[in-house]
């Protein structure tokens, strides 16, 4: 049975068949058990599991656990060891009969592990508590359990992928400069009309064929060509705002996801006014040596330098992402096999979790990682299905490889985390641990590991680099359908236009 873990939940192992399911002890010494094991299918990596243990067994299970008491009872009026097996029997019988199905249920499954093709992702669903052992006959209980999906590997010889130019430019730079130093930056208020770049102050109301849905007393947004909300997205934001006047009120119309949390909307038509309650202007400041100080480093060249490298990871980083969604693509083509929603469902925020990780450890701005997630959102469920097939296909092809990351790789990438967040290492290292993001960083390293094997021999084409969308988007934590936002590691700072200290 696999060991690994699948990446967007957590850690499933051979235990879920082990000791530390039922209890301790007994885990040694097995042999092999009297037992009758029937399988079926029960929905999409569904197996429903049906087990019976012989008579006999039980039997055997008491005598041997009559004879461990035996030795160490203390009854008054006899010594340890002679005291006689039907008063054992009668006095500890409630004590017997939970070891005895401890014992069988852990020797029972062990085996059922090593002699089942199962390969578990999950616990078996299997509630000790309400199980019985019979007074006669065999004993019988039954399960359902989620597997890993069969399928065959496609044939990706002749692949050609295509990498985006991952080189640099000094304007580049100088933009990304310019980007980084708005969180030092002061917002101006503004007596003239919005302009494209503006920060705008709204009040926001969305409204469902003439019934208001939710308001928002106070929108601080960015005016760029697409607003994002966490289930709808406004193209255009520039252009209805552009030119506005503070007290001006602008109408538009946006499409609620398919996935947004109020089912009854999902792919509505909700109407959104906003109206101008102030226009400010983000002035960068100096780069004093006050200023280079409290940024860390020590001088503007050096501050060049990590901007340029957070920049090459970037491009790395989509590179990568490029190069796997479109080897990922021609592999899932085959992917014809369900998945049970159970499982969808349960994976939909740590897949969240996990590319925001992703976009943390390349170097991404606050606002660029917000508004990723809120795409994310948008499209949960139907992105999150095509991430567990990817992975059980990347954890196919580590499994049958050998893939593993080593400690040194997972040490290097919690430092590289802690450089960019500018935290010492062991509080990265710590809160990773405290999350459980761990076992995703993990995961994670196996699955870019399998992708970098398998793209190994393909042929790239280098084509320019896309613009990156988030430069595009301005992404703010608001629901048309006034669900409360969930807290991300977004959260912990805020994007230029809402952090900027107003005079």
């Amino acid at each position: 049975m696999s060991t690994d873990a699948p990446v967007l939940d957590d850690p499933a192992t051979d235990e879920a068949f082990d000791d530390e399911a039922l209890g301790e002890g007994f885990a040694d010494d097995r042999r092999k058990m009297d037992l009758t094991v029937e399988v079926e299918d029960a929905g999409p990596c569904l197996k429903h599991v049906k087990v019976t243990v012989a008579r006999a067994e039980l039997d055997a299970a008491l005598e041997e656990a009559v004879g461990e008491y035996a030795d160490e009872a203390q009854v008054p009026g006899f010594r340890a060891g002679r005291v006689p097996v039907t008063l054992i029997k009668k006095r500890f019988k409630e004590e017997l009969a939970g070891q005895v199905k401890q014992r069988v249920l852990i020797d029972s499954l062990e085996q059922v592990s090593e002699e089942q093709d199962l390969d578990p992702i999950n616990e078996p669903d299997l509630d000790v508590s309400t199980l019985d052992l019979p007074d006669e006959g065999d004993f019988e209980y039954e399960f359902d359990v989620e597997v890993r999906p069969k399928f065959d590997m496609p044939d990706l010889s002749g692949l050609k992928i295509e990498r985006p130019d991952a080189e640099v430019t000094d304007a580049e730079v100088a933009a990304y400069r310019e980007e980084f130093l708005t969180q030092y930056g002061r917002l101006e208020p503004q007596e003239r009309a919005a302009e494209a770049g503006d920060t705008l102050k709204l009040k926001v109301t969305f409204s469902h064929d003439g019934k208001e849905l939710h308001v928002v007393p106070e929108l601080k947004a960015k005016l760029k060509p697409i607003l994002r909300l966490t289930d709808a997205e406004l193209e255009g934001f520039d252009d209805l705002l552009a030119g506005a006047n503070v007290g001006d009120v602008k109408e538009a119309t946006l499409t609620v996801s398919p996935e947004a949390e109020r089912v009854e909307l999902r792919g509505e038509e909700v109407t959104g006014k906003f109206e101008v309650l102030s226009i400010a202007v983000l002035k960068l400041p100096t780069l004093t040596k006050e200023l280079l100080d409290r940024i860390g480093v020590e001088s503007s060249d050096e501050l060049d330098e990590q901007i340029r490298g957070s920049l090459t990871r970037q491009r790395e980083y989509r590179q990568r992402q490029d190069a796997r969604e479109q080897l990922l693509s021609t592999m899932v083509e085959s992917a014809d096999w369900d998945l049970p929603e159970k499982l969808v469902r349960r994976q939909t925020e740590n897949a969240l979790r996990r590319e925001l990780l992703e976009m943390q450890q390349a170097g991404f701005t606050t606002a660029q990682i917000r508004a990723r997630e809120n795409e994310l959102k948008q499209n949960a469920v139907t992105s999150t299905r095509q991430a567990l097939k990817e992975h059980f296909i990347l954890d196919r092809v580590a499994e049958e490889n050998d893939i593993e990351p080593t400690p040194g790789e997972l040490d290097r990438e919690i430092t590289l985390m802690a450089l960019q967040q500018g935290e010492p290492v062991r509080r990265v290292r710590s809160r990773l641990a405290k999350s459980g993001m761990i076992e995703n960083l993990a995961a994670q390293l196996r699955e870019r590991k399998a992708v970098d094997f398998l793209l190994e021999n393909a042929t790239y084409v280098d084509v320019p680099a896309k613009e990156a969308a988030a430069d595009r988007v301005e992404a703010v934590k608001q629901s048309v359908c006034g669900i409360g936002s969930v807290a991300s590691a977004a959260d912990e700072d805020e994007d230029a236009g809402s952090s900027a200290e107003e005079e």
